[in-house]
């Protein structure tokens, strides 16, 4: 009984607990839901207090907030507002703290810049870099903005080439909430191609391919040459010269699979590899022309082929006989011709057998050619290297030539020839874009000599006169002995035709080396030059020209003193010169030639009549996987006079001709007079031998060697005193080694020679030191 009436107590007292319990529980949770949807639907605020601030207006600080008055705010929009006062970047810190009907808003204003600085810069200027940088005076200092403003100025330095570039952005307090903003700028070198290599390649070496490309190795004048800088466009013209060298050898699956680049440790340097893929090396066997043009003979299109069996397979043959076939075509007044080069491969004995089939092609006509971009070149320049105009037949391949006509011009950074589809079907504009480029030059110059000794010179020159595309120079060279003063206009196309007109005028006065006498030169020379043939040209000339000798030494020979006597006397001559070059057309690229011929007819007025004429001809070509360089030279001249004796000033003095003598070194020499004056030989003839090859250096530093072997004489007098100036020719030859150096300043030579066929009395010199004229 008590423990019944004791247990239904103890259950009532838990009920009542419990039922307690679960009455604030749910009390609880409806205050907190009631005080969760007060705050969801937000804040209503009649007042909005700033405090902090002391430059930024509070009317300004509230909009940013973007909190008006009687405007409900969320807690949210709470948190938004503070998130758009620090991205405004004005301040440091931002808090907003509801007070009843009042909100506060309290800001840390960012300091004030006071200056803005760039220190360590040397390259580029504080002007330049002030025009890169949003931070600036008296404007609020932001971190953020800083570091942009420091990104900036380091992509300015990549640009220019200087990767390993760094900027900090540096903050000094001033006091007063204001701050000065210096940039510390770390410069670094230029960052340069310190290795270029090849993988995949074997038919040629690292060396020989690095002469191909644009982009050069970091060698001893890494501060003066530019071309060993990283810059990423090279590359891709790097690629395509690759592909072309490879090609015009007969690798025509030639590929540049991949260009690696790996940056150096110190940020100043890359190391680039070409990953090549050479292929085989084919060779051209049958080749013929065929016609699938209705009432066209193959015949003459068949004549005009060149390409022999056995010839290294070369994209330029193929090109080259396509613009041949396609001039038949219009002299023969075919129109719309197209001539498809079918190429048929045979892989055993990796021959290409070449069908060129002359075809019709479709009825498509240039509507007009539209140039843009040239402010100074005047259109007809540009227009003028098409062979084609409106109304014509549209003919890709002359288009495609037209603007590497317009490139070979040098007067434009770029030019773009484009083709589009006219305002009918049949009818193709062309769209030629340029931009110019700087064509004057203003040169201030030294020079040395081991003959001639130091000089200086002056020049001004224009390669694109008024726009014209006339070639203007006036130059003035100042030697030890020397002073030359000349000037030359270049008409590029007289009379809208090609034709090269030219006038150049000249005046000299020469100490000449070895010698005890002086001469004075002063002329005149129009000429015209045309072409006639695809590598052939001619050019006819008149020149007039009044020389004289002077000075000359008592203890000299009587034949310079009579010539003395003669005065000045003037020579009015017509001549012409035929050149054959095939150095940079020809099919060939491991060989060039050279050759020309002129004479001179002095008569047609003036006080001289004589007949001068003189041959070169030069043959050049690449040996041994085209590391070693071999030339050949043979070059002559006579002067045969009439109704009198030779001047000293017309005839040939062997100098520059034969190497290991000095100027004025050979030929008929007065061994009779005090001064043994050499007086120069009415015929000369010389032949040149020459290697160059590796040294085994690296190719950076642009050092290679030569062997070179000479031969020839000077000889023949009008007049030789009653016998007593020995004037018969005595052959003279010599040895000797090279060294060639190609330096920003130019290309050296240094020649180290020795005399093995000599008279006793010509001069000997076994050193010289000149500017290396490449053939």
């Amino acid at each position: 009984m008590f423990a019944g009436t004791g247990g239904g107590t103890i259950g009532a007292g838990i009920r009542a607990l419990s039922l307690r319990a679960g009455i604030f529980v749910v009390l609880t949770v409806v205050c907190g839901l009631l005080f969760t949807e007060a705050r969801a639907q937000g804040y209503t605020f009649s007042r909005i207090s700033v405090e902090g601030n002391e430059f930024v207006e509070p009317a300004t600080v509230a909009k940013i907030a973007g909190i008006g008055r009687g405007q409900a705010v969320s807690e949210a929009g709470l948190n938004d507002a503070v998130q758009r006062l620090i991205a405004s970047g004005l301040f440091a810190t931002a808090d907003v703290v509801p007070q009843g009907s009042t909100l506060v808003i309290r800001v840390t204003e960012n300091p004030v810049i006071n200056a803005v600085s760039f220190e360590g810069n040397k390259r580029l200027k504080d002007e330049d870099l002030a025009k890169l940088v949003k931070s600036q005076s008296r404007r609020v200092y932001s971190a953020a903005q800083a570091e942009a403003d420091a990104a900036a100025i380091t992509q300015a330095y990549a640009d220019a080439n200087r990767l390993a570039a760094r900027v900090e952005p540096r903050v000094i307090d001033r006091g007063n909430n204001r701050v000065d903003l210096a940039f510390e700028i770390r410069e670094g070198r230029v960052t340069e191609v310190e290795r270029l290599s090849f993988t995949g390649n074997r038919a040629y070496s690292d060396r020989r391919l690095r002469q191909v490309l644009g982009t050069k190795q970091a060698g001893l004048l890494r501060n003066i040459i530019q071309r060993d800088t990283y810059i990423p466009d090279r590359i891709e013209f790097d690629k395509q010269v690759l592909t072309d060298f490879y090609r015009a050898r007969g690798y025509i699956d030639f590929q540049v699979l991949s260009v690696s680049r790996e940056f150096s440790r110190e940020r100043d340097g890359f190391f680039l590899t070409f990953a090549v893929r050479e292929g085989l090396a084919y060779k051209f066997r049958n080749v013929t022309a065929v016609s699938e043009y209705e009432g066209v003979d193959v015949a003459p299109y068949r004549d005009v082929i060149r390409i022999r069996e056995g010839a290294t397979y070369s994209p330029l043959a193929i090109d080259t006989t396509i613009s041949r076939m396609e001039a038949i075509a219009l002299k023969q007044g075919v129109d719309f011709v197209n001539i498809e080069p079918r190429i048929t491969r045979n892989e055993e004995n990796q021959t290409l057998d070449v069908v060129f089939a002359v075809t019709k092609g479709p009825r498509v006509f240039v509507e007009r050619i539209d140039i843009e971009g040239n402010a100074t070149t005047l259109d007809k320049v540009v227009r003028r290297q098409f062979r084609t105009v409106e109304g014509d037949p549209f003919n890709p391949r002359e288009i495609r030539e037209a603007a590497e006509r317009i490139r070979a011009l040098g007067f434009f950074e770029t030019a773009d020839v484009n083709a589009r589809q006219g305002t009918a079907s049949d009818q193709v504009i062309v769209d030629v874009n340029v931009e110019e480029k700087p064509t004057g030059s203003l040169t201030f110059g030294a020079s040395y000599s081991v003959s001639n000794g130091v000089g200086f010179n002056i020049g001004l020159s224009e390669a694109n006169f008024l726009g014209r595309g006339q070639y203007v120079s006036v130059n003035l060279a100042v030697g030890t002995d020397d002073k030359n003063s000349s000037f030359t206009f270049i008409e590029p196309a007289f009379l809208d035709r090609d034709l090269k007109f030219r006038f150049s005028g000249y005046y000299t006065t020469s100490e000449n080396s070895n010698s005890y006498y002086s001469t004075q030169r002063i002329g005149v020379s129009p000429s015209i030059e045309f072409p006639m043939g695809e590598f052939s040209a001619i050019e006819l000339r008149y020149k007039v020209s009044q020389d004289e000798i002077y000075a000359v030494d008592p203890n000299s020979s009587q034949l310079l003193k009579n010539e003395e006597a003669r005065g000045a006397e003037i020579t009015s001559a017509l001549g012409y010169t035929y050149s054959y070059d095939a150095r940079l057309g020809g099919v060939d690229p491991n060989s060039a030639i050279l050759f020309k011929f002129g004479q001179d007819f002095a008569g047609v007025g003036g006080d001289i009549t004589s007949i001068t004429s003189t041959a070169l001809a030069s043959y050049e070509r690449k040996a041994f996987r085209e590391e070693v360089t071999l030339r050949a030279e043979v070059e002559g001249g006579v002067v045969v006079t009439s109704g009198g004796d030779s001047r000293l000033v017309d005839r040939f003095t062997g100098n520059g001709k034969i190497r290991g003598f000095e100027p004025n070194g050979i030929g008929p020499r007065d061994l009779t007079a005090v001064n043994q004056d050499a007086v120069g030989g009415n015929y000369f003839a010389v032949a040149r031998l020459e290697a160059e090859f590796p040294l085994g250096l690296p190719e950076e530093y642009g050092i290679t060697g030569g062997l070179f072997a000479d031969m020839g004489s000077v000889w023949g007098l009008d007049n030789t005193l009653g016998g007593t100036i020995d004037d018969d020719l005595h052959l003279r030859s010599s040895v000797g080694v090279s060294v060639f150096w190609n330096t920003a300043l130019g290309p050296l030579r240094f020649n180290f020679s020795k005399a093995i066929s000599k008279e006793t009395y010509d001069l000997e010199q076994n050193f010289d030191l000149t500017v290396s004229t490449r053939f």
